[in-house]
């Protein structure tokens, strides 16, 4: 389809909307948005929907544009009252447990751990062909948004400079603005006719490493206005299955991708605009949860082991969780959100806020029993 046809459509779909009359046995059902979701898809990318399909699809465009219209950003707030994660014990928030890995717990079953471990020991540095070398790389790169490339931006510069760091290790971050979620899982070409994934080639070559030297990723995702996707648990599944896509095309480009640390969003108690405000934040952390739950179920979409099937996906773990509600210092490490760690909007983070995500990734590669054997350089 060319892009005038494109827009042709689109615009005709706009007309639609208020000339099309919808049948009336379902013309008051509730819409199930993963079919709108569905019929969004194969729209973009140029099917031809049924007179049915196209009238079920207007609909949901017109009550998601009447909710858009009803939302008002809560006011910005130091602290929202939702408890972290990693403090629910055996609470339950919205029929769900707590803990990183669900049921209270913070840490990866047990079975799930051994196997990282077992991933862990194939981080070994690669030449450019991907073959073990001395004098290889251990690249690890980042996916995400805006939030993203401006925090993982300053880890690179202080791991960089940090004389621990095992010389070896080559830090890439690939992340990008306005890139979430959905645009990462069904990319369009924008300036300069590039999609994300052609800008990360470039990142990664501008680096002076090559694909097959890719190993490690930190993946932090979220959704542009997550409200039009429907309340919690909906707009949280559909972040869910695009980080899937983004996983699955990930492994693809990088076949020796082995390990993957996912990350949710910080505090957006301070926001001003619709763009990603609480609880979204907050509850994108399931959308995370609910991945490695399904990987460590045996979902072979996101297989991870070749005595299993297919490999589809790198393992999955927990990286550092970096919500806290606020002033509210959260149990353990104390950690806080204050207004001047976010930049005007309340969603992004300032250079404080920044800083503070760079320390707390920094932390985690030097420490975790997963990273600190590669990422660390070996004590003479």
């Amino acid at each position: 389809m060319t892009v005038n046809r494109f827009r042709t459509c689109v615009a005709a779909s706009l007309w639609l909307l208020t000339t099309v009359t919808v049948p009336t046995a379902w013309a008051n059902q509730p819409i199930d948005w993963q079919r709108a979701q569905e019929l969004l898809r194969r729209e973009r990318q140029g099917q031809t929907l049924t007179g049915q399909e196209r009238a079920y699809l207007d609909r949901a465009k017109q009550q998601r544009r009447n909710q858009m219209q009803a939302n008002q950003v809560p006011p910005a707030r130091e602290t929202t009252g939702l408890v972290p994660l990693t403090e629910m014990g055996d609470g339950l928030y919205q029929e769900q447990t707590g803990g990183l890995y669900g049921r209270g717990r913070n840490v990866p079953p047990e079975a799930h751990l051994k196997a990282a471990q077992v991933q862990t020991a194939r981080i070994v540095p690669r030449d450019a062909r991907g073959n073990p070398s001395p004098t290889g790389k251990i690249v690890v790169i980042s996916l995400g948004m805006s939030n993203t490339t401006q925090e993982f931006s300053v880890f690179k510069k202080i791991a960089d400079a940090d004389p621990n760091k095992a010389p070896q290790v080559t830090i890439v971050d690939c992340a990008q603005g306005g890139q979430a979620a959905r645009q990462w899982a069904y990319p369009q070409a924008g300036p300069g006719g590039r999609t994300p994934w052609d800008i990360m080639d470039q990142r990664i070559k501008a680096a002076g490493v090559a694909a097959p030297q890719v190993q490690v990723l930190w993946l932090k995702q979220a959704e542009i206005r997550p409200s039009q996707y429907g309340e919690f648990p909906a707009h949280a599944r559909t972040l869910r299955d695009n980080i899937a896509v983004c996983l699955r095309q990930l492994k693809t480009r990088f076949p020796n991708l082995t390990l993957a640390y996912l990350s949710s969003r910080i505090y957006a108690g301070y926001a001003v605009t619709t763009l990603n405000p609480e609880p979204y934040a907050y509850e994108s952390a399931f959308s995370v949860r609910w991945l490695i739950e399904s990987q460590v179920a045996n979902d072979p979409n996101l297989n991870y082991d070749p005595a299993k099937g297919e490999v589809k996906a790198p393992l999955l773990l927990w990286g550092p969780y970096l919500w806290a509600d606020g002033t509210k210092a959260r149990q353990g490490d104390g950690l806080i959100w204050n207004r001047d760690d976010l930049g005007p909007d309340g969603t992004h983070p300032s250079p404080a806020g920044r800083q503070k995500v760079a320390d707390l990734l920094l932390k985690f590669f030097q420490t975790n029993v997963t990273t600190k054997s590669w990422f660390v350089k070996p004590k003479p």
